[in-house]
C-alpha cells in the first residue's frame, strides 16, 4: 500500500491521538477528528469511529484477564437507550441548541470536579453515565467525557480498560446508525485500512510510555480533555446558531 505525504500526515495524527486515548481512556476523536477533517472530510465520522473502536478491541484483548466486565456492564446496557434518546432529540430539537445545552452541562461537570465534588462509582452512577454518554455521543459526537469524569478518581489503567470495554460495545451502535443512514461509503473502508497501522503503533508507543512515566492517575488529563470537549461542543452550537449567522 502506497502512502502519499498527505496520507503520512494523517497517519501521524492518528498515531498521536491513539497514544492519548490509550494512555487516558478518551481523546482520540476530539484530537483526531478536526485535524483529519481538514485533510479529507471523508475521515469524519466513519473512519474516526472505526479506528477508535479498533483501539478498544486491542485494549480489551490485552487486558481481558484483569477487566471488570461486571462493573462496567450497567453503563454498556444504558448506552443503548441513551443513543436512542439522543437520536430523538436530534429530530425534535435543533442541533445547535443541543450543543449549547450539553456543552454548558459538561463544563459545569468539569467545574464541579475541580471543586472536589465527586460521584461514587456505583451501578446507578454507571447507568446514568452510560446513558448520558449515549445521548451526548449521538447528539454531538462527543460521548467519552461522562464516563471519564465518573472514573476520574480511579487508577489510570482501570479507567482506560473499562472505558475501552464500554466503547467496544457502544461504538458499533453508532457505526450501525451510519450504515443504516448513509451506507458503507460513510465508513470509507480504504481510509480505515490505511490508518490501521497508526492504531497499532499508537498503542505500542503508549505501552512504552507506561514504562517511562509510571503515573497512576489520569485525572488532570481527563479534566483537560473533558473541558476541551465541552468547548468544542459549545463552539459547534454557537457557530450553527441563527444568531451567529445573522
Amino acid at each position: 500500500m502506497l502512502y502519499t505525504p498527505i496520507d503520512l500526515l494523517a497517519l501521524l495524527i492518528v498515531t498521536c491521538s491513539i497514544v492519548v486515548q490509550a494512555w487516558v481512556g478518551i481523546g482520540f476523536g476530539l484530537l483526531a477528528a478536526p485535524l483529519l477533517y481538514l485533510i479529507d472530510p471523508a475521515y469524519v465520522p466513519g473512519p474516526v469511529l472505526v479506528l477508535g473502536w479498533m483501539l478498544s478491541i486491542v485494549v480489551v484483548l490485552k487486558q481481558r484477564h484483569t477487566l471488570n466486565w461486571r462493573r462496567v456492564l450497567p453503563a454498556i446496557v444504558a448506552r443503548l437507550p441513551g443513543s436512542w434518546c439522543g437520536a430523538l432529540l436530534l429530530v425534535s430539537i435543533a442541533s445547535w441548541q443541543l450543543s449549547l445545552f450539553f456543552g454548558t452541562a459538561l463544563l459545569l461537570a468539569v467545574w464541579l470536579s475541580l471543586r472536589r465534588y465527586g460521584v461514587a462509582l456505583t451501578p446507578v452512577s454507571l447507568t446514568v453515565a452510560g446513558f448520558l454518554s449515549g445521548v451526548l455521543g449521538t447528539a454531538t459526537s462527543v460521548g467519552g467525557p461522562p464516563m471519564a469524569l465518573l472514573y476520574q478518581h480511579e487508577s489510570r489503567l482501570t479507567t482506560r480498560n473499562e472505558i475501552a470495554a464500554f466503547f467496544l460495545i457502544g461504538t458499533p451502535l453508532s457505526v450501525l446508525m451510519l450504515l443504516l443512514n448513509g451506507g458503507l461509503e460513510l465508513l470509507a473502508p480504504a481510509l480505515v485500512l490505511k490508518m490501521l497501522p497508526g492504531v497499532l503503533l499508537g498503542f505500542w508507543l503508549s505501552r512504552r510510555l507506561e514504562r517511562v512515566f509510571q503515573k497512576d492517575s489520569a485525572r488532570p488529563a481527563i479534566l483537560l480533555i473533558s473541558a476541551l470537549s465541552a468547548l468544542v461542543v459549545l463552539w459547534q452550537g454557537i457557530t450553527a446558531s441563527p444568531f451567529f449567522n445573522t
